[in-house]
């Protein structure tokens, strides 16, 4: 089966410094892959790089077998969404911010009002569409910006820290939903982490980012190991590098 998104040779480099280089990274269509390891490993900038929100400094990235380059990036983040750590919610109502980014790509008004109004009901907080963004607890808040991204019904997805902001109760109960919802749907998913324990709910598949390489890379039961996986109390260093 040829992957969905490919990256080769791919690498960033800022100031001299360079911040990753990935000799080949391949995700198929519905994988769920979870990006690891310690904090400056380079997550984040990788995934904005795969994204197209950050030209690399050399590489390809192929999304299906259609090569990004200047003039078809535009059309290629038209099949994306990005999730960050934080919320990033415009000041209006619940509804219209998710319904905003769907009227932007052109989906009618009343295709883009039930849609964000099924996307909010499927994270829970169908009941906060009339209420104002600036009055969401983190949670809500969080789950509104999950809400809109999946409303755009994206071939490829890219969650950065989704729930890193989030008190330990809140991202647990969010962890189990958000893991059922990428099972259902089929979108190629990369999901930056910095923690282990979130991994088992969402992702099948593992890479362990360290130093800007990409030092191990296989399903969660491959790169954890069983006794690991099962105690589902780990660090970061647990994991040989």
């Amino acid at each position: 089966m040829t992957p969905s998104l490919v990256a080769e040779n791919l690498s960033l480099c800022q100031v001299g410094k360079e911040i990753f280089h990935i000799e080949k990274l391949a995700l198929h269509r519905g994988e769920v892959l979870a990006l690891v390891g310690p904090n400056g490993a380079g997550k984040t900038s990788l995934l904005l790089t795969l994204a197209l929100l950050h030209p690399p400094t050399t590489g390809t990235i192929a999304f299906n077998g259609i090569a990004a380059m200047n003039g078809n990036v535009l059309s290629l983040r038209r099949r994306m969404a990005v999730v960050f750590q934080d919320a990033l919610l415009l000041d209006c109502t619940v509804l219209r911010n998710v319904m905003i980014p769907l009227r932007i790509r052109g989906v009618p008004k009343e295709e883009a009002t039930e849609r964000a109004k099924k996307w909010l009901n499927h994270f829970g907080i169908a009941h906060l569409t009339s209420g104002k963004a600036r009055h969401l607890s983190g949670g809500e808040a969080q789950r509104t910006s999950l809400a809109r991204a999946f409303a755009l019904e994206p071939e490829f997805l890219f969650l950065d820290e989704p729930l890193g902001a989030l008190d330990y109760p809140t991202r647990k109960a969010l962890l189990s939903e958000l893991g059922q919802i990428l099972k259902n749907t089929n979108m190629t998913t990369l999901f930056v982490t910095h923690d282990f324990t979130e991994i088992p709910y969402v992702a099948s598949m593992v890479g362990v980012l360290f130093e800007g390489r990409l030092v191990k890379y296989g399903t969660v039961r491959e790169v954890f190991g069983e006794e690991l996986l099962e105690s589902k109390v780990w660090t970061p260093w647990e994991v040989e590098h």
